[in-house]
């Protein structure tokens, strides 16, 4: 019944497409209703259901978007599961398609300023040459780049921007205490020989960017980092689609980290406006599944060796 109704969504009637005039009808409509109406069960099934047909229906493209200290309570959980776990010293950490730097920037001050006993090696990797030589050199012009119009800066206080940057002309400079140890790469995150490169790694992230693949190549994606983290280690993987991810998380048996798991969901605002008329969009966490806590964790840890 499902594909029927996307087969007569799809079919052109004089040149026109129902499907579009079906969406921009429920996209408006969405925006008058208000978060008390939109959070009613049926009202959140039915953006369910048109979250669907946006995911299968609308052409993906990578994005170079960011922000500074985007979701702050997954910083939050790092910083939790260091004091948790072993005393080391040293903490191998990785970020995938780290964009033009600011994610990476982000875990290395958080993790530096508040626990300053710590060595990080971080490892950062993107697709784009181009953008892995921005986020090298740490400046990022006041006005903008090339690489985004977002408003990178937007969820910084003024005393954090003070903390991260160092006003250099028209532009702020990362503070070389928070870029230090730092290796940059250009890379493919699906690369199978990423684990010889790099090593394994005690915290991979691999945030905000299986979503704009398609679900199999995310899938295909997923597994491969899985891979990179170190038995006992920690995956951070918001910004995909819930049930490739899912999926994967059940095939390879990670455990979900529950802890501030309903934080996280709603830590990136980015992130929850853009559902369900977004592919990116993320649905409302929805306690009611008997799987919420698979479906809704962004954190995994990997199964120790026995």
């Amino acid at each position: 019944m499902k594909s029927l109704v996307l087969e007569l969504l799809d079919t052109r009637i004089f040149g026109q497409s129902p499907l579009g005039a079906y969406l921009s009808f429920n996209e408006k409509a969405w925006s008058k209703i208000g978060p008390g109406i939109q959070n009613l069960p049926p009202v959140r099934a039915y953006g369910k259901w048109l979250h669907t047909i946006i995911r299968s229906r609308r052409s993906r493209q990578f994005y170079f978007g960011t922000f500074f200290l985007r979701n702050r309570p997954q910083l939050e959980l790092i910083l939790r599961l260091l004091d948790r776990e072993s005393k080391a010293s040293s903490l191998n950490a990785l970020v995938l398609a780290c964009s033009i730097g600011a994610e990476v920037y982000s875990i290395a001050w958080t993790i530096r300023s508040q626990r300053p006993d710590r060595r990080i090696a971080m490892n950062a990797i993107d697709i784009s040459e181009d953008a892995v030589d921005f986020a090298r050199d740490g400046v990022y012009p006041l006005a903008g780049s090339n690489f985004t119009d977002e408003a990178i800066f937007a969820r910084l206080t003024e005393q954090e921007m003070r903390e991260l940057f160092h006003v250099e002309g028209e532009a702020m400079r990362v503070r070389d205490w928070i870029r230090k140890d730092i290796r940059w790469h250009a890379g493919d995150a699906a690369d199978p020989g990423l684990a010889a490169l790099l090593g394994p790694q005690d915290m991979v992230f691999a945030n905000n960017f299986l979503c704009h693949m398609s679900p199999s190549e995310a899938e295909r994606c997923l597994r491969n980092i899985v891979g990179l983290v170190r038995p006992g280690g920690y995956l951070f993987v918001s910004g995909a689609d819930l049930p490739v991810r899912k999926r994967v998380a059940d095939d390879l048996n990670l455990e979900p980290v529950t802890e501030l798991i309903e934080e996280i969901h709603e830590g990136d605002p980015s992130l929850r406006k853009d559902w369900p008329f977004r592919y990116w969009g993320l649905e409302p966490l929805d306690r009611r599944k008997r799987d919420w806590t698979r479906r809704y964790s962004s954190v995994f840890r990997v199964a120790a060796d026995s």
